[in-house]
């Protein structure tokens, strides 16, 4: 399934500009995509199943939570561990690799944003609220408009949008 096009932008770069979804056409699926998609949904169901059992749900999710902070932050280039993490939250260890903040932001942020949703729907307004409060008191955040929408292209790899590896839509 073709995504996107890559399309030469007025700036002198390339960006992908995404098909339009979803294709008027509709969607059609190879017999190896089905089998994925029924595999996908037998786990899933494995999964609530094996969520029932739990002694303690709230636990599950306090895991959860840290481990997808920690791999969320690991993308932006942060070396710090989920370990390393509830090392800190519990204050086992004081020699801990500085980005752990990263993680800790992070933490705090999502358990903001799941306190919020109780009160606010899903909005724009929330992800701008939620994003300043990941970006305070963050490392490297100087130049970062916290709680505002980029007006600018961002990239990955590459010094600017024109050598980049990707440059998504504008």
């Amino acid at each position: 399934m073709d995504v996107g096009k890559n399309i030469m932008q007025p700036e002198g770069y390339k960006a992908l500009i995404p098909q339009e979804f979803p294709p008027r056409e509709g969607l059609t699926f190879s017999r190896e995509i089905e089998h994925k998609n029924e595999e996908a949904m037998r786990l899933l169901g494995k999964l609530d199943g094996s969520t029932k059992l739990l002694p303690d749900q709230d636990f599950f999710l306090f895991m959860h939570i840290r481990k997808d902070a920690a791999s969320s932050s690991q993308i932006e280039g942060t070396r710090a561990t989920m370990i390393d993490a509830l090392e800190a939250e519990a204050e086992l260890d004081t020699d801990l690799p500085e980005d752990v903040d990263d993680i800790l932001h992070y933490i705090n942020a999502l358990n903001y944003g799941l306190e919020r949703l109780n009160e606010f729907p899903l909005s724009l307004r929330l992800i701008r609220e939620l994003h300043a409060e990941l970006m305070r008191g963050a490392r490297g955040n100087a130049n970062t408009r916290a709680g505002e929408f980029r007006k600018s292209q961002n990239w990955i790899g590459g010094t600017g949008p024109q050598n980049a590896h990707f440059v998504p839509p504008p």
